[in-house]
């Protein structure tokens, strides 16, 4: 029997998929867990099933997690109580602290830290990783070179059974939509539809109709019904591309179906249920979009339950190669043949377009080589420009790379350290947002440095 098995967690949240999402994963870690939706209902299972530990959203409707912990303060005292807390919350949150909080997490959460956290308190060995995840069987065409793209399925993996919602964040091309398509396989919804929608490059005053449907005669030119996306992925996967394109009027009705499972279409009376797991992408920072007003934020939180950053290609070069030879081989057949120069090529170039921008080199290339070998001529012409004008050779641009990430390094364990390991503040101070500082401190203890409060 596994150390973990002996301890139960209570999980309290009001939103049931992040209470699935908890739970699938401290689970899958050899926990216990209970879960309920209310203050009330947490005093009532305290009471009853004596749990270990306690994590409990800090939002909810009624009695607040705020709330709760100084009820359990007065009459479980020693009960461990770790918050779970959105960025607007981290005050609320830390002066909780003062009421006998064990910690707070602040939401996207991180899986290592979270997990770090729950052993550290039971008093178990805190080497577990979550990087320790086995994927499942992986599809023709996904390329897993990396330790960054292994680290994305991996994580995908983890919440792919849970109901829970998922942010997929990143630049332009990177595969957001191919992550989207993994996480409904995945998921315990894979044999129900898997619908689309890009939300930029629908007009907004289309885009209503196209999500929630509408009613003949709603408007000009609605000759019949149509059923929207909601609907057409009912007991499925939504997936929202784009998302922060969307106008701030269509964000407060796309709110209220994520909130209620309840659809509206255009012109009419009764509303329609839906039981639908939205998959959202943005290349935007929507952090910095909902500090700036362009994004709602109580949708930001309910989009993002769990969030997943794509890094880009020029950040896993050990993925470019692969991913090359895949690409030669659809559009040319067999295997394909690369030249010396080519392969020293490819790696060094930025590929600001990313994984688009090299699948689309490929066929260029595959059709200028007529069949044989792969030469720097047979690429689009701005990656030899670039590589020409722009980059030194591939070991002085290792070289400086290496010593601007040892200095990047130093300044944010430098920086965290004086803001007594808090993200919040700490990203203030560098000037990031705390998704970018979240990305960087995860790499940095993957690496084995101290991110973390002794």
């Amino acid at each position: 029997m596994p150390e973990t098995a002996q301890h139960n967690i209570l999980i309290v949240d009001d939103d049931s998929s992040q209470r699935d999402l908890l739970a699938t994963f401290l689970g899958r870690q050899g926990f216990g867990t209970l879960q309920v939706a209310s203050a009330p209902e947490a005093l009532q299972a305290v009471a009853k099933q004596c749990p270990h530990m306690v994590v409990s959203d800090v939002r909810m409707q009624g009695m607040s997690g705020l709330d709760l912990l100084r009820e359990l303060r007065q009459e479980h005292a020693d009960l461990p109580v770790l918050l779970v807390t959105a960025f607007a919350d981290v005050k609320d949150a830390v002066g909780a602290m003062r009421d006998g909080a064990l910690d707070y997490l602040e939401k996207p959460i991180d899986f290592q830290v979270l997990l770090d956290c729950v052993r550290g308190t039971l008093g178990l060995d805190s080497t577990s990783a979550v990087s320790d995840v086995e994927l499942p069987p992986l599809p023709n065409g996904i390329v897993v070179a990396s330790a960054a793209m292994r680290h994305v399925l991996q994580e995908a993996a983890l919440v792919a059974p849970a109901e829970s919602r998922v942010l997929v964040t990143g630049e332009s091309g990177t595969g957001k939509e191919v992550l989207a398509n993994l996480i409904h396989a995945w998921s315990r919804r894979s044999e129900g539809p898997m619908v689309k929608i890009n939300c930029a490059a629908i007009p907004e005053n289309l885009l209503e109709s196209e999500l929630f449907g509408h009613e003949k005669g709603a408007f000009t030119g609605a000759h019949r019904q149509r059923i929207g996306k909601f609907e057409q992925a009912n007991n499925g996967t939504l997936f929202l591309d784009e998302i922060g394109e969307m106008s701030p009027s269509l964000q407060a009705k796309l709110l209220r179906v994520i909130q209620d499972g309840i659809v509206e279409r255009v012109g009419a009376i009764e509303p329609v249920y839906v039981d639908v797991r939205v998959v959202a992408a943005t290349n935007r920072d929507l952090e910095t979009e909902v500090a700036e007003g362009r994004f709602r934020e109580d949708l930001y939180y309910r989009l993002s339950v769990i969030e997943i950053h794509l890094p880009p290609l020029r950040e896993r070069p050990e993925d470019v190669l692969p991913l090359a030879e895949l690409f030669a081989s659809r559009y040319g057949g067999d295997r394909p043949q690369f030249s010396s120069a080519v392969l020293a090529l490819l790696p060094v170039y930025a590929w600001p377009g990313n994984v688009r921008e090299l699948q689309n080199a490929m066929e260029r290339a595959t059709l200028m080589a007529r069949g044989g070998a792969i030469l720097p001529d047979h690429l689009p012409r701005r990656i030899n420009q670039a590589i020409a004008e722009n980059g030194p050779t591939p070991v002085a641009e290792s070289a400086e790379e290496g010593r601007m990430e040892r200095m990047e390094r130093a300044l944010i364990l430098q920086t965290l350290r004086e803001h007594d390991y808090n993200r919040t503040e700490t990203a203030r101070a560098l000037g990031i947002s705390r998704r970018t500082l979240t990305y960087k401190l995860r790499a940095l203890r993957e690496a084995g440095y101290p991110v973390d409060p002794a």
